[in-house]
């Protein structure tokens, strides 16, 4: 695979770029003079320009190309943006403090992004509302539907969602595992190290002393499953610490679940206050009771995204070891036209669609097969209690 470019003959300008390219996971060829470069200019995914050859390199006449910077180690250099012109470069980056983004530069030449994750948050209104089954159903959903989802458990007290998908056993990284990662890291990598179960990825809390996520690990596998993703969905705890925070700020939608009653609409009401600053779309799924779903979402002055069903004996399926069940259930429609209207308006919906309408269309014909059945017993019954009650051919009366 071709690598990316480099064109200096400044040693302390090389150093730099080989240890950020390093930290991306790149290789890089270098050039040590402009007349060097001809043969990789083209077939380079990207090519990085010292200041000190981008005279040199522009004298070349080298052909247009996209992906071209310049960089240099010096401040507020006023002729820097002329040579930058003169190479067909985007953008020029003084270093250090364009480190990362040179680090972003190098990771997309080297991992292009095949996907456009979504990333979704789901939180509790009140403890114990059921967010956490309702984020392990979405993505579960979302991936038997043919999307590539990452689940992202950011509760460090919910004893892990793993356990909640019955595969506590799982091999693969968790939290303590990834939460010291800085820089950058590719979606296959993460991959490889987290529980992996079909098109489902999971990064799970672990069950010893609480971890709290810090921002830069989020933002790390955030960054990561974006690009190899199509669907995030994040369990955030109530209280938000700096990496939650970074993945709300992050989410193309919040859902917060809220009991229709009382103490539920109160407590939700500070979770809704707490979240709302720091996401652009945030959305109410009702769970059963006492007050109208209606009147719950127009005191928190959100929008109802729907009731979530209730499912019977879910508490003894789970501690069973089984996932929420969700084929042909209730709860499973439910997350599939949930998720319809979250991603309104993506490709990356059609599966989950076409799912959502061949159940229809199942349960539609189960009806229609078990009415014109129905039908069939009560014709056939009249017809036998008929041939009862008439004589027999050539029988006499009494």
């Amino acid at each position: 695979m071709p690598r990316p470019l480099a064109i200096t003959t400044d040693q302390e300008l090389l150093d730099d770029l080989l240890r950020i390219a390093a930290a991306a996971g790149v290789e890089l060829d270098v050039a040590h003079a402009a007349a060097h470069v001809r043969p990789y200019w083209i077939r380079a995914p990207l090519v990085v320009v010292g200041s000190d050859l981008a005279d040199d390199l522009a004298a070349t006449g080298p052909p247009p190309r996209q992906n071209v910077v310049v960089v240099t180690r010096t401040a507020d250099d006023p002729d820097m943006w002329r040579r930058c012109v003169a190479v067909g470069a985007h953008t020029v980056l003084e270093l250090p403090e364009a480190e990362r983004l040179l680090m972003e530069e190098f990771g997309d030449a080297a991992e292009p992004a095949t996907r456009a994750g979504t990333v979704l948050c789901v939180a509790a209104g009140k403890g114990g509302a059921g967010a956490t089954v309702l984020a392990a159903s979405l993505a579960l959903t979302a991936s038997r539907g043919g999307l590539r989802t990452l689940l992202v458990d950011a509760d460090p007290l919910g004893g892990g969602i793993d356990v909640l998908l019955g595969q506590e056993e799982a091999l693969g990284a968790r939290w303590p595992d990834v939460a010291g990662r800085e820089g950058r890291v590719s979606f296959a990598a993460l991959q490889e190290a987290l529980p992996t179960f079909g098109e489902l990825t999971v990064l799970s809390a672990h069950r010893g002393e609480p971890l709290h996520i810090p921002r830069e690990a989020m933002r790390v596998v955030l960054d990561a499953a974006r690009r190899g993703c199509d669907l995030v969905v994040v369990d955030l705890p109530r209280h938000l610490g700096e990496g939650e925070a970074e993945a709300l700020a992050r989410a193309a939608a919040t859902i917060v679940v809220v009991p229709a009653d009382l103490r539920g609409a109160l407590a939700a009401a500070q979770t809704v206050t707490l979240l709302r600053p720091g996401t652009g779309d945030l959305r109410l799924v009702m769970r059963a009771g006492t007050l109208e779903p209606d009147v719950v979402a127009a005191s928190l002055s959100a929008p109802s995204a729907g009731v979530m069903p209730e499912v019977r004996g879910l508490v003894e399926t789970l501690d069973r070891g089984d996932p929420p069940p969700l084929r042909r259930s209730p709860l499973g429609r439910f997350c599939a036209e949930l998720l319809e209207s979250l991603l309104s308006g993506s490709s990356r919906t059609d599966r989950i669609e076409r799912t959502g309408r061949v159940e229809r269309a199942e349960r539609t014909d189960r009806v229609a097969r078990t009415g014109r059945a129905e039908r069939a017993e009560r014709t056939d019954r009249a017809e036998r209690t008929g041939r009862i009650g008439r004589p027999a051919a050539g029988a006499g009366g009494p």
